[in-house]
């Protein structure tokens, strides 16, 4: 792979935390002083928040798969590959964003003269030139399958990629983390959020799932306390999940650059359960992650500057 544009990701199903991880690479791009092309996820959906609600219902009317965002039939998995492949080779590609809300519309349209509104995309554009380094988040920012769109075929994003993070919550933690988000920040129930989870199941194990072994680094959180039926409170007001203190953090790492023996003697408390297996409190999550994430980035960001450096003689 070209090291002159390297391409992070941080991947994950929704309530797993990946936006908690987000922030805590994003810190590290701002400590590095690291120009950044920053990629949505949810950009590389098929279809609008109106078209997809139809998908969906017709979808459950014709008694087959009910259609879920996890799905290769509701992404546009060749314009992701189609982004990583150019910007590996080019530092250059095209990217979109999904517009979450009214306040998100107001920011898109003022920047480029138009009239979108919460739940359309914008119009594909350019990344910005001169960038350091790709940033994607979202679902499927490692994933190796079949589109069936206009481009059909298999698609391999995870290849172009230099630094994968999966994060893997426990998966009741996931959903109480899920159930907290849609009800407290987006007009769902409980009961429609639990239904919502029960049909993204499918699409979960097969396309979710085979995505974290391709990653390089895998945050595992772990809860210390009971969260057996996380369902258990049906009300908008029930935990977003345990608080980092009552949870363990389990590291599972496939990187050279990162020294475990290292990372743990700089964590109170942390141990090594196997060579590549560091676990650590709730509590010392983000610095674990700074720990970990740091050297990597610095070393893809040197390569690059070295590999920039040779070729401008």
């Amino acid at each position: 792979m070209s090291v002159e544009h390297p391409i992070v990701t941080v991947t994950g199903s929704s309530g797993a935390g990946t936006s908690f991880v987000k922030r805590a690479v994003e810190k590290i791009f701002d400590r590095e002083n690291l120009n950044v092309a920053i990629v949505e996820g949810d950009s590389y959906h098929k279809y609008n928040r109106a078209e997809m609600k139809e998908k969906v219902a017709a979808s459950k009317e014709s008694g087959g798969p009910v259609l879920t965002h996890f799905s290769e039939h509701a992404n546009e998995f060749a314009e992701l590959e189609a982004l990583f492949k150019e910007y590996k080779e080019n530092g250059t590609g095209k990217q979109r964003y999904y517009i979450h809300s009214d306040e998100e519309a107001d920011e898109h349209n003022a920047r480029l003269g138009t009239n979108f509104s919460s739940g359309e995309f914008t119009p594909w554009e350019p990344i910005p030139e001169g960038t350091d380094v790709l940033f994607y988040e979202g679902l499927h920012g490692m994933v190796k399958r079949m589109d069936h769109g206009p481009k059909e075929g298999m698609h391999n994003v995870a290849q172009y990629v230099d630094l994968g993070i999966g994060v893997a919550p426990s998966i009741n933690i996931e959903w109480m983390q899920k159930i907290y988000r849609d009800t407290s920040e987006r007009p769902y129930s409980v009961e429609q959020v639990r239904d919502v989870i029960l049909e993204r199941m499918p699409d979960y194990i097969e396309t979710i799932v085979p995505q974290f072994h391709r990653t390089h680094i895998n945050f595992h959180r772990v809860p210390l306390i009971d969260t057996s039926d996380p369902f258990s409170t049906m009300s908008p007001d029930a935990p977003m999940g345990p608080a980092p203190e009552d949870s363990l953090i389990i590291c599972h790492v496939r990187h050279q650059d990162i020294d475990l023996e290292a990372v743990k003697a700089k964590i109170p408390g942390a141990f090594l359960q196997n060579e590549e297996t560091l676990v650590c409190g709730g509590e010392h999550m983000v610095e674990a992650m700074d720990l970990m994430m740091t050297p990597i980035i610095q070393n893809l960001i040197a390569k690059k500057r070295d590999a920039m450096a040779k070729l401008n003689g």
